[in-house]
């Protein structure tokens, strides 16, 4: 009897640890699962910084490493274009401004000059420092002043001539003035700048022949520093040719006016007028 009831308590004490199992396993297997997640989570990489734009690379053949790393010929070259270029630019701007001024004062000579009651009011009423102010002077002296042992065998007129056309050829002077530095440097600049490009050229096979091979790191840079050698002195010529043509051509057109002006001063000067001081 005893040994029965003891075989029933352990069936059932069998049956209890059955019912029991699955319950734990199922719920170890939802903790495993919902500790995957977390530990993927954890174990994922950070996602990385959005790396910095990276800075352009310079050029190493360009105009900034002639000047900075360049030869002492190269450098020499440019600092010589640089002045040329400099001394047409002043001189283009300062004459331009000449025959403006001088262009505007003539129409100011054409509405007022000969419309004064005397030569002596109309001398007072021009720019003292002005190109007519200066002719008009000039003749009132030369009619008023025609004395002397060597004068006295030139005629009044062709005295008065004299003095007025020395005036204006002085005016003329004047504006044609750097003229001659703008001749030459459109004249020369491509020749220096050539040079440039020569030595850049001989610098090149010296260093092909340093190297004993033509590779492009040997032949990059000295080419490319002559190539820039001559778009520099292209570049300097072509502003002083155009500059220089176009002041010859405006200082034509401002000396046609000044010389009618002393056409007309002398015509006046002849006509045997008064000049009241």
């Amino acid at each position: 009897m005893i040994s029965r009831i003891s075989g029933l308590f352990a069936a059932i004490a069998f049956a209890a640890t059955l019912a029991v199992s699955p319950l734990t396993v199922s719920a170890q297997a939802a903790d495993a699962a919902s500790a995957a997640p977390a530990a993927e989570t954890v174990a994922a990489p950070a996602p990385a910084a959005e790396a910095a734009p990276a800075k352009p690379a310079e050029n190493p053949y360009g105009l900034k490493a002639l000047v900075m790393h360049g030869h002492a010929v190269d450098q020499a070259v440019l600092v010589v274009l640089a002045l040329m270029s400099m001394g047409s630019w002043y001189i283009l701007f300062v004459r331009l401004w000449d025959t403006h001024k001088l262009g505007k004062e003539a129409k100011d000579v054409r509405a007022s000059f000969f419309k004064k009651a005397s030569i002596a009011e109309g001398v007072k009423s021009l720019n003292e420092t002005g190109a007519f102010r200066y002719i008009a002077q000039a003749a009132v002296e030369a009619s008023e002043h025609h004395e002397g042992a060597l004068t006295e065998n030139i005629d009044h007129s062709s005295w008065v001539t004299m003095n007025i056309e020395r005036a204006v050829s002085e005016v003329n002077s004047r504006l044609q003035s750097g003229l001659g530095f703008l001749a030459t440097v459109g004249s020369t600049s491509p020749f220096i700048g050539l040079f440039g490009t020569v030595w850049g050229i001989l610098q090149a096979l010296t260093a092909i022949g340093v190297a004993g091979q033509a590779s492009i790191d040997k032949v990059a840079g000295p080419v490319g520093a002559a190539l820039i050698m001559t778009a520099i002195g292209l570049a300097v010529a072509v502003p002083a040719v155009l500059g220089y043509n176009w002041l010859v051509n405006r200082n034509k057109a401002v000396m046609a006016q000044v010389r009618a002006f002393s056409a007309d001063l002398h015509g006046v000067l002849m006509g045997n007028r008064a000049v009241k001081r």
